[in-house]
């Protein structure tokens, strides 16, 4: 159904990591929708040949093969049944292949959101590396920012990494806010049991808490090829503000835009990206990524 190239290399099923020649080869699957553009299947392939494995990496877009999240059971026994090792996982699956799933890590059951599933000895492990892609990419990228008082826009799948990492990272108030207010209070409940109620919040009103923030992380799809727009006004945005994307598809968004030339800091959604990646590799194979090496890879290749 979804991988035919794949099925017809490997002649074997349920494996993960199969012996090919002489070597290994690894597959690897990426399941969301609108994925065309994704830099993941490079960035694994590159990674792999650095490490002498081979890995064949397969794009799984609902939209192209006209499955909805209802097929979600059926897709993840055919990975099985193919022999993948796992498979990367992006909106809007983060959470709904979460009842598929035999057992999350203690991260990815407190974010509640997954994306990344190891398939090994029969079992379905639900793992989240966009928490710590999130954290390398902002201590790295914004290594000073203030974190006493954080707004973040969107509470879906990336955003409840995003909460979770900057909670992790020191954030003494974090105010979340989503145009779906159950989801942003369902997220801050599911955190306050991790974190405490003091630092987490909800908020209705956008514009009073860009105001008293000292950061805003976003954390929606909007600003994406897909989903174009601005999260927030950019008349909002002032010099002291930082500002981190989680969007990289564009990698410069609306928003990044804005805050640039309102002379706000900022941090683009790349590292996020390639640190969740290097994070999920490892799951995958078994072997240190080089996080260096392969976010030289995703600056080369060409982006909208």
């Amino acid at each position: 159904m979804i991988l035919d190239e794949v099925t017809s290399e490997s002649g074997a099923t349920g494996q993960g990591n199969m012996q090919i020649g002489n070597g290994r080869t690894c597959l690897i699957g990426l399941l969301g929708k609108g994925i065309q553009r994704s830099k993941s299947p490079a960035m694994h392939q590159h990674e792999a040949d650095a490490l002498g494995l081979r890995c064949v990496y397969q794009l799984i877009d609902l939209n192209v093969l006209g499955l909805s999240l209802d097929d979600l059971p059926r897709i993840l026994q055919s990975a099985e049944l193919m022999g993948f090792a796992g498979l990367n996982v992006t909106h809007p699956c983060k959470q709904a292949v979460i009842p598929l799933l035999d057992e999350l890590s203690e991260e990815a059951r407190t974010i509640g959101a997954v994306n990344t599933i190891q398939l090994k000895a029969g079992k379905r492990c639900g793992f989240n590396t966009d928490a710590y892609g999130f954290a390398e990419s902002f201590r790295r990228g914004l290594p000073d920012a203030p974190l006493s008082r954080v707004l973040q826009i969107g509470a879906g799948g990336a955003g409840a990494a995003t909460a979770y990492a900057l909670l992790k990272l020191g954030a003494q108030s974090l105010c979340l806010f989503d145009t779906q207010a159950d989801r942003a209070t369902a997220l801050a409940s599911n955190l306050q049991g991790t974190f405490g109620s003091a630092r987490i919040r909800v908020t209705n009103d956008l514009a009073s808490e860009v105001a008293q923030a000292q950061g805003v992380v976003h954390a929606t799809p909007v600003g994406t090829l897909e989903h174009p727009g601005m999260p927030l006004p950019a008349t909002l945005l002032r010099r002291d503000l930082w500002i981190a994307e989680v969007v990289y598809f564009p990698l410069e968004t609306g928003l990044l835009r804005a805050a640039r030339a309102a002379g706000c800091r900022t941090l683009d959604g790349g590292g996020m990206a390639v640190f969740q990646a290097a994070a999920a590799f490892e799951i995958f194979t078994g072997l240190k990524a080089d996080g260096a090496r392969m976010m030289r890879l995703f600056d080369s290749i060409p982006g909208d």
